[in-house]
């Protein structure tokens, strides 16, 4: 059986209705045999085929159970200014800000009105405003990384990129007109929109970030090995510029 084939087959099981924790181990022994490479083709080629990408969320917790978090390593054999290595430093501050930002979130969500001398507020600006002006990383990713990837017949889904980028993008806008417009808004209003906003960013941010801390870097460095190509490649991130809350040389 092929792995598309063998991935079709664990996504139906896991709409039958089956034993969740068996197909869970099924789940856990395929992905143990399948590297990263063939996982992405395979669910591009289901995607292509027709298939919803949220199906394929389904497998994403099996898999992240599987991956270690390889960021300190990564980072402990490349030079600070290599292209994977300040986009590993970008979400390990991005990491930080979604930690505020929960911790913001549940801070408003005691109160029971808008008070404009509570730091949180002003800090929620800060946040969203940081995040929002993180897309220089979104686009050195989809621009710069994946094209060069793709050179080399690697294919990442764009259920790891472009849709989740997009939806991100989206909710980051809205946090940043709930964070601006507060003083504006019926309070019970807008902490329920905050709420919400709040609640699907940071999980789901945290786990792309995850993915492709532990996916797609790795993949990356292990199919473009020459230094040249990656000289190239940071000449070109440089046009595109970073985030505003990482130093510069």
């Amino acid at each position: 059986m092929n792995r598309v084939a063998e991935l079709t087959q664990l996504l139906e099981r896991l709409n039958s209705g089956e034993d969740p924790v068996k197909v869970k181990t099924d789940a856990k022994r395929f992905l143990l045999t399948i590297d990263p490479q063939d996982l992405a083709n395979a669910e591009q080629q289901l995607v292509e085929r027709g298939l919803p990408p949220a199906e394929l969320h389904k497998l994403c917790p099996i898999h992240l159970e599987l991956l270690d978090d390889q960021t300190a390593r990564l980072k402990a054999i490349l030079p600070s200014d290599h292209v994977i290595a300040i986009l590993l430093s970008e979400h390990e501050t991005i990491l930080c800000f979604l930690d505020d930002l929960d911790f913001v979130n549940q801070s408003i969500q005691k109160m029971d009105s808008y008070r404009p001398q509570r730091a949180e507020f002003r800090r929620l600006v800060h946040i969203a405003e940081q995040l929002v002006r993180s897309e220089p990383h979104q686009h050195r990713e989809e621009e710069i990384l994946v094209p060069e990837l793709e050179k080399h017949g690697v294919y990442v889904p764009s259920l790891y990129l472009h849709e989740e980028h997009t939806q991100l993008s989206e909710y980051l806008k809205k946090l940043l007109e709930l964070a601006n417009d507060v003083s504006q808004m019926n309070f019970n209003d807008f902490a329920a929109q905050l709420d919400e906003a709040v609640r699907f960013l940071v999980p789901t941010l945290r786990e792309h970030i995850f993915k492709e801390n532990n996916m797609l870097y790795p993949m990356a460095l292990e199919v473009v090995d020459n230094r040249e190509v990656w000289s190239r490649l940071k000449d070109e991130c440089d046009k595109v510029g970073y985030c505003c809350f990482v130093p510069s040389d």
